[in-house]
């Protein structure tokens, strides 16, 4: 991909939620919330401190992530429904 995040962004691509539940009843996409589980494609080189030192990102391409509920800007690139969103954003990394 032609795309390189800037600073403290990182650019996701969500991971679709099971169709199904537990118990077997499937979830139609009208009752389907979006998902808060994503993979990082690309990160940002990190945040510059006050001395001009870059401080790098936690997360690199390839990571599982989960994040907020309204989190990030969606944009489409090469067809494709991504985030971006800043690294502050992010809850944590799925093992």
């Amino acid at each position: 991909m032609n795309f390189r995040p800037l600073h403290d962004r990182v650019l996701v691509r969500r991971i679709e939620a099971d169709e199904k539940t537990a118990g077997g009843i499937i979830i139609p996409d009208t009752a389907k919330e979006k998902p808060q589980e994503g993979e990082v494609i690309a990160a940002g080189a990190g945040t510059k401190d006050e001395a001009g030192k870059v401080t790098p990102l936690d997360v690199k391409a390839g990571d599982k992530i989960l994040f907020g509920k309204w989190s990030g800007t969606e944009v489409k690139l090469n067809g494709e429904d991504l985030l971006i969103m800043k690294e502050s954003d992010i809850l944590g990394i799925v093992g």
